[in-house]
């Protein structure tokens, strides 16, 4: 997968916008998923509900997957706050 189909696929979920990092840097959105990974981390299943956490949801993506997520808003101007929902971080 493609950092920027799973982008959209956040987007379409929850609303709000899904920032990829590859390091300290935003990740290119035609890089594959597996060029960004940090660790050894081999990924799998991974239910996400939206009411999950956003701090929940980000620390679990780069727990399984070894890729550093942030939630932001859906115009992207800011970061959503670590305490609400994903659901609630599209309104």
């Amino acid at each position: 997968m493609k950092v920027k189909s799973l982008k959209e696929d956040f987007k379409n979920a929850y609303g709000s916008t899904l920032r990829v990092y590859n390091g300290k840097a935003f990740a290119d959105d035609d890089a594959t998923l597996a060029s960004i990974r940090k660790g050894d981390s081999k990924g799998g299943d991974f239910e996400v509900s939206g009411n999950m956490h956003v701090s929940t949801f980000e620390e679990r993506v780069f727990e399984k997957f070894g890729i550093k997520v942030q939630v932001a808003t859906p115009d992207d101007s800011s970061l959503a706050k670590n305490d609400i929902s994903l659901s609630a971080s599209g309104k």
